[in-house]
């Protein structure tokens, strides 16, 4: 009876489990890493990118209280965005290169947004958004694929980091644009 009593007490006790995210793997591969996404070498078929949130302008989500890194794939000039702020004003920078994107919306133009899912990765605050990463000390590895033409019918604002060409690569429906270093 002392056993079931305990067990009920801590099903009924809310509580918060800080953790590091692998998806596709078993591990995450440092100390330092928030999330990270697995890569299946040498299986074209198994290349996967993450696909950032479509919104329908880049100035909607600013009203929400942008921070900055927030990443978004604005529907209507199809492009990649990411908010910074300046010294005299915070701004969303381009990070494809042309607005030749095709981007199918239908998937979601009949949903709900519902403001209440979100996930927190690390030590939680109010920051907005759907998915959070909140640890000051760790960071994101994007999803690694063998090079980015390997990846089966991308989605519009997708993003994977090509390995046999190191760089970034971004897909606004149409074309894809890419960040070396």
């Amino acid at each position: 009876m002392k056993i079931i009593a305990i067990l009920l007490a801590f099903m009924l006790v809310p509580f918060n489990a800080y953790s590091q995210v692998s998806i596709g793997k078993s591990s995450i591969s440092s100390a330092s890493v928030s999330l990270e996404f697995g890569n299946v070498s040498g299986d074209a078929s198994k290349q996967k990118g993450i696909l950032l949130p479509w919104v329908e302008s880049a100035s909607v989500v600013q009203a929400a209280s942008a921070v900055p890194g927030t990443l978004i794939f604005d529907t209507t000039d199809k492009k990649i965005k990411y908010y910074k702020e300046t010294n005299t004003t915070p701004i969303w920078f381009d990070l494809t290169v042309d607005n030749t994107g095709v981007a199918d919306t239908s998937l979601q133009s009949s949903l709900v947004e519902r403001t209440d899912a979100r996930v927190s990765i690390g030590t939680p605050t109010a920051t907005p958004g759907i998915l959070v990463l909140e640890d000051t000390d760790k960071a994101m590895v994007l999803p690694l694929v063998d090079k980015y033409s390997s990846v089966v019918n991308p989605s519009p604002g997708m993003m994977v980091y090509d390995l046999s060409n190191d760089m970034l690569c971004f897909y606004n429906g149409k074309v894809w644009s890419f960040w070396k270093p």
